[in-house]
């Protein structure tokens, strides 16, 4: 391990929690519209409920209120804590670790790297994101029921999270493990190093070796656009495997779902929802690495 520089993790897991819940606060809406584009059944004539983005917005809060934009967002915001803290520090952690004692990190180490930090991210996130996309999915099935005139019972996250540890155990929590685990590995081996690339670019904030806060921050946003959109049919496969009331109770497995989407939708259903995750996914990293940078959590500390 190189000893150029001293590594503290604590800070850095503290910054990743703060970085993830001011993200995810500001962008949960679109996400509940991406799950909805991605997981929402085609009629018989290949009619779909929702035709776009803004048609999705419209509807929804049209149905459900402004409140049922954060549908599922408790899930998401308690467990995204640990969920940042882990991609953000974990990396940090293993590029300090793979760091040659001259300083040098290549390219196939820095996705080395990325690509550990979210081998350990993902058992976090994987129950984090069924919750929350069978949150969001059943405000689609209420919404459903609605207009045919019936009535149905909207689950909270607890009775969800019960009935699935009632009926499959404390692993029905970790359905779509390995297809979570294929999209978050791919994303962050590409996203990390492109974002370093990217972050090195910049203006250095006066006295340290760290960007300043706006650079990290486009920097962010850039490398998250595009590792967003690169991994869109893994997301796809993923939420389809995850998310309930689908119409089709045949998926079981990650090829079950490319087989029957590329038959009944086609290969351009794989991109689903692709747009809105860019929209998701680009402020989200940006905000969360403009908040990591700025190092809050040293300055919290420090009063400690």
């Amino acid at each position: 391990m190189s000893s150029q520089q001293e590594f503290h993790l604590l800070p850095k897991i503290i910054n990743g929690g703060i970085a993830g819940i001011m993200g995810v606060s500001c962008v949960f809406p679109l996400d509940l519209v991406k799950t909805r584009l991605q997981n929402q059944p085609i009629g018989p004539n290949g009619e779909k409920m929702y035709s776009s983005i803004f048609d999705a917005l419209k509807k929804i809060i049209k149905s459900e209120g402004y409140f049922g934009m954060y549908r599922g967002s408790l899930v998401n915001i308690i467990l995204i804590t640990p969920e940042k803290a882990v991609k953000l520090a974990g990396n940090d952690y293993f590029r300090y670790f793979l760091t040659t004692e001259d300083g040098r990190l290549s390219i196939p180490r820095q996705m080395v790297a990325g690509g550990a930090a979210a081998v350990f991210q993902m058992f976090v996130t994987t129950p984090m994101e069924l919750l929350k996309i069978q949150m969001q999915d059943a405000g689609r099935a209420v919404a459903q029921a609605k207009l045919e005139g019936k009535t149905i019972h909207r689950k909270t996250s607890m009775e969800l999270a019960a009935e699935m540890v009632k009926t499959k155990g404390i692993l029905g929590l970790y359905k779509g493990l390995g297809a979570t685990g294929l999209r978050d590995v791919t994303f962050s081996m590409i996203y990390f190093p492109l974002f370093a690339f990217l972050n090195e670019k910049g203006p250095r904030r006066e006295g340290s070796i760290e960007s300043v806060f706006y650079w990290a921050f486009l920097s962010g946003l850039c490398s998250g656009a595009f590792c967003a959109f690169i991994v869109t049919p893994l997301d796809v496969i993923k939420t389809r495997l995850q998310a309930m009331n689908v119409g089709d109770t045949k998926k079981r497995g990650f090829l079950d779902v490319v087989t029957i989407t590329l038959k009944n939708e086609g290969s351009r259903a794989f991109f689903n929802g692709g747009l809105c995750r860019v929209m998701v996914l680009a402020p989200l990293f940006g905000i969360a690495q403009m908040v990591y940078y700025l190092g809050v959590a040293e300055r919290l500390l420090s009063y400690i």
